[in-house]
C-alpha cells in the first residue's frame, strides 16, 4: 500500500524558502482557510517586527464553503484577540484567489495612502515558494520577505487529523496543487520560474498517480 508521507514532505521542504526574518515596515498576510496564518502574523507584531498589519483575502475555492465570514475579517479577529491593536490593521475582504490577494491589496494600499518600504509576507508553509515567485512577478517594485507559520510537516498532518473543516487528503491535495501551479504558472508568465528538483516532481506525480489529484488544475 501507498505510504503518501515521504512524498508529501518533500513536496512539504520544497514549498519553504526558510527567509531570514529582519524588521519591516509592515506585515502582509494572504488569507485562506489556514488560522495560523493570522496567529503567526500576530506573533510577528507583537515581536516587533512591523508596526502594521495587512490582512487580504474575501472567500476563496475552500473557505466559501467553510465559512461565512470573509478570511481578512477572520484573520483581523484572531490577530486582535491576540493583542494587535485594531488601529493597526488594514483589511482587503474582495480578492478570491492570490492574483486578486495582490491587486486589491495594491489598491488598499493606494487608496489608504500607506508609505511603507517593505513587508513581511507571510502565507502557509506549503505556499512560500509560490507567493515568492508570483510577487516577483506581479508586483516587482515590493520589498519583502517570506515566512509562515513555524511548524513541522507532522505537526500539520496532526493539525488536520484534529481538523472538522479539512483533513489530511485535503492538506496534501492542496500542496500537489501549489506544485503544479509553480510549475504551470513559471511556464506561462504568472510568476518567475523556479527550478523543482527532480526527486520533487517525482514524488509530485507519484502522488497524483495515488489519487492527490482535487486541487489540480486543467492545464
Amino acid at each position: 500500500m501507498y505510504d503518501f508521507n515521504a512524498d508529501a514532505k518533500l513536496l512539504w521542504e520544497y514549498h519553504h524558502l526558510n527567509n531570514k526574518l529582519s524588521k519591516k515596515d509592515c506585515i502582509l498576510a494572504f488569507g485562506s482557510h489556514d488560522t495560523h496564518v493570522a496567529e503567526r502574523a500576530a506573533d510577528l507584531y507583537n515581536q516587533g517586527f512591523a508596526q502594521f498589519v495587512i490582512f487580504t483575502g474575501g472567500l476563496g475555492k475552500i473557505t466559501k464553503n467553510i465559512w461565512k465570514q470573509t478570511e481578512a475579517e477572520k484573520f483581523s479577529e484572531i490577530a486582535i484577540s491576540l493583542g494587535v491593536p485594531r488601529d493597526k490593521i488594514f483589511i482587503e475582504t474582495e480578492s478570491t484567489n492570490t492574483g486578486q490577494n495582490i491587486d486589491f491589496s495594491k489598491k488598499l494600499i493606494e487608496k489608504e495612502k500607506l508609505m511603507f518600504s517593505d513587508y513581511i509576507v507571510v502565507d502557509k508553509p506549503f505556499k512560500e515558494r509560490r507567493i515568492y515567485a508570483t510577487l516577483k512577478m506581479q508586483w516587482p517594485t515590493l520589498n519583502f520577505i517570506v515566512t509562515s507559520p513555524q511548524y513541522s510537516y507532522e505537526s500539520y498532518c496532526s493539525y488536520y487529523n484534529e481538523s472538522v473543516e479539512l483533513d489530511i487528503s485535503d492538506f496534501i491535495n492542496i500542496m500537489v496543487g501549489d506544485l503544479q501551479r509553480i510549475d504551470l504558472y513559471g511556464k506561462n508568465g504568472f510568476q518567475i520560474p523556479q527550478d523543482i528538483p527532480e526527486n520533487v516532481m517525482e514524488a509530485y506525480k507519484r502522488l497524483v498517480g495515488n489519487g492527490f489529484d482535487r486541487q489540480l488544475i486543467k492545464a
